[in-house]
């Protein structure tokens, strides 16, 4: 006797959904999805890497408040680059560190010194590495005697005139030696319009980009950046030229006021704690490029967390990468490039 094979009938139950818009997780179950379902994709190229560099050319010193990150003298900054390059590496920050006595003065004579630490190491990493995009940061409390960003009055307010001219004549010799980029980080009124007549002036405007620390707050997240860059003021804080915390408003307008003055890309800064103003920054900013720097204090915060168990350090640094990326950010200043460079690999 026979029987008939038997038959598979499909139910359904009150449990199951009658939607087929409400079934969403085939489009994520495999790690390639997950990767498309990213609005932006992370890539080598999103990343700038920031670069401390001394006036002594044999300097190589581990900064304890910054994990894994040096301070560099430029014969031994174009080996580690070179290492960088290798694995993707395209582009960099500069920031000056002069260390020699008596370098520094009220007037931040040393930032644009042809002898000083950014230009020599700009002209030594384009002849090195003629691809590589060189940024530089283009402030003045790395050089000055007090710390502060600008020139001051007697009361230590900042003299708005004649710090802006000088940002303007630093943002101007850093483009002549070869730089790429100039990214005027000070947050001092009328700074953008001043290094953008300048680059024209000097007829470099066609070739250099003007990146501006558009939105930068006041806050306690640059403790171990001021270690490293040896910028803490010597009285004060920076809080009557740098944005306050809760201030959206100000950051709006200042974000609108430089990109009218003739910035060509903005940056926040910084990153994880302002994602509202980076949202902001792309409806404003939209037709140019917006970055955040994910600042020193966050990046050790993230490192403290891991050494501690709390977190994984891949992980939260790629959450935190694309918590960027989706408020909007295209390109993201983080000391996790190195590490970022063999992560994406590893996708």
């Amino acid at each position: 006797m026979s029987s008939e094979p038997t038959k598979h009938v499909a139910t359904y139950t009150a449990e199951q959904p009658t939607e087929i818009s409400s079934i969403l997780s085939g489009g994520y179950h495999h790690p390639l999805l997950r990767t498309w379902q990213n609005e932006r994709q992370l890539t080598k190229s999103s990343f700038i890497y920031p670069l401390f560099l001394s006036d002594d050319p044999e300097e190589e010193t581990v900064i304890e408040s910054l994990p894994k990150q040096k301070r560099w003298g430029v014969n031994k900054v174009v080996p580690y680059v070179r290492s960088l390059v290798a694995k993707g590496l395209k582009a960099v920050i500069l920031f000056g560190v002069p260390m020699a006595e008596g370098v520094k003065d009220e007037l931040a004579t040393a930032a644009d010194d042809p002898n000083g630490p950014v230009i020599v190491t700009i002209k030594a990493l384009k002849a090195e590495f003629p691809d590589l995009f060189v940024i530089c940061d283009v402030c003045l409390c790395e050089y000055t005697s007090h710390g502060h960003c600008g020139i001051l009055r007697d009361d230590g307010s900042i003299i708005r005139e004649q710090s802006v001219r000088r940002l303007a004549a630093v943002a101007v010799n850093y483009a002549r030696a070869g730089a790429n980029c100039v990214a005027p980080s000070d947050m001092v009124d009328g700074r953008i319009l001043a290094i953008k007549r300048g680059l024209l002036d000097a007829g470099l405007a066609h070739r250099t980009m003007l990146m501006s620390y558009s939105a930068k707050f006041a806050g306690n997240l640059y403790g171990p950046f001021r270690d490293a860059a040896g910028s803490a003021p010597s009285f004060g804080d920076r809080k009557c030229y740098q944005l306050p915390t809760g201030g959206r408003g100000l950051a709006r307008r200042a974000l609108a006021r430089d990109l009218a003055e003739g910035a060509d890309a903005i940056i926040v800064k910084p990153s994880t704690f302002y994602l509202d103003i980076v949202s902001d920054a792309k409806e404003i900013c939209r037709d140019v490029p917006l970055c955040t720097y994910q600042v020193s204090g966050e990046y050790a915060m993230l490192y403290a967390a891991a050494e501690k168990g709390v977190v994984d350090l891949k992980t939260i640094a790629f959450e935190a990468a694309y918590g960027c990326l989706r408020a909007g950010a295209t390109l993201i200043i983080s000391y996790f490039t190195p590490e970022f460079l063999e992560w994406l690999d590893e996708l």
